[in-house]
């Protein structure tokens, strides 16, 4: 991967390109928070190992990170847990919508990936069990990844997201059936609402997320967050399972580990070389950023890298 490559004039051309682009995408309206945000919003930033941040678009602007927020999550877990972790979530793609009860019933209550809803809430049983203040713990993550204080949750989406969270909240108890939730439904609920209802802007996503292309260790700081072995393994979940049933289909158009949220943000990153985050809150019919999708494409097209 060249030196000479002018970011910030690739991504003022793919934001300008992209920007007027007919948007067949929807917004993620069972959720009646984010049914409120603006469809015309759309920024990209991306932050290289060496510091420079480059930005387009509405790249400062905070957004509801919703799914994203498992990624960091699960870093948490895993750094706790080691390898142990794999006894209650699996690392297998899934297949199916991220919401579905079919697997849980035909594994026993194993969620198929950290990254399905039902994983995330396994995730988050791990947390109340092995931490004393599991919220700010999370938010302590992003903002020493983002060198910030501020970071912190929208309660009006976690309120929205909890008064409409009928699946989820059957999700948990299904799983807790089989013994696979230790705490309370509700508690692991309300962290799962709050973790969702988390909001950064993409530079700031991308910051948090540059530890993942580090090794481990957050640049700025040097602090480890996770295990040489941790992050490549974080990374491969991220490649087979971040985007739920369209993974593969990411994986082949943009070559990167990524992960998605409904809120219309991406997160991707290039071990050894940068992190990305793209916004724009109108999805596919498989959940994940159309506009989002189409940049990041043309992004690795254009730069002829990608890890593959």
């Amino acid at each position: 991967m060249g030196k000479a490559l002018d970011y910030q004039q690739i991504l003022d051309q793919l934001y300008n390109e992209i920007a007027v682009l007919d948007d067949p995408g929807e917004l993620a309206s069972y959720i009646p928070e984010l049914s409120k945000v603006s469809t015309d919003k759309f920024g990209v930033s991306l932050i290289s190992l060496n510091g420079e941040i480059y930005g387009a678009g509405d790249y400062q602007e905070r957004f509801s990170i919703q799914s994203i927020s498992k990624l960091y999550s699960l870093s948490l877990a895993y750094n706790i847990c080691g390898e142990d972790l794999w006894s209650r979530v699996d690392v297998e793609p899934s297949g199916t919508s991220f919401n579905s009860l079919l697997q849980l019933e035909a594994e026993n209550g194993i969620p198929r990936n950290p990254f399905l809803n039902s994983g995330a809430l396994v995730i988050c049983d791990v947390l109340l069990s092995k931490l004393d203040n599991p919220k700010q713990e999370m938010l302590d993550l992003l903002n020493q990844g983002v060198g910030s204080s501020d970071i912190t949750f929208d309660t009006a989406v976690a309120n929205s997201e909890k008064s409409v969270g009928w699946r989820n909240i059957a999700l948990c108890n299904y799983i807790k059936s089989y013994g696979n939730i230790d705490n309370h439904p509700d508690d692991v609920l309300d962290l799962y609402f709050h973790l969702c209802a988390i909001s950064m802007s993409c530079r700031e996503l991308a910051q948090a997320s540059l530890y993942l292309a580090n090794n481990g260790i957050i640049p700025e700081t040097q602090q480890r967050v996770n295990t040489i072995s941790q992050t490549k393994r974080l990374n491969a979940i991220m490649q087979t399972c971040g985007f739920y049933d369209e993974s593969g289909e990411f994986s082949f158009r943009v070559g990167l580990p990524g992960k998605s949220g409904v809120g219309g943000g991406i997160i991707a990153v290039f071990p050894t070389q940068y992190a990305i985050a793209v916004w724009s809150p109108r999805l596919n019919e498989k959940g994940n950023s159309f506009k989002g999708m189409n940049l990041l494409e043309q992004l690795t097209t254009i730069t002829e890298a990608s890890i593959f």
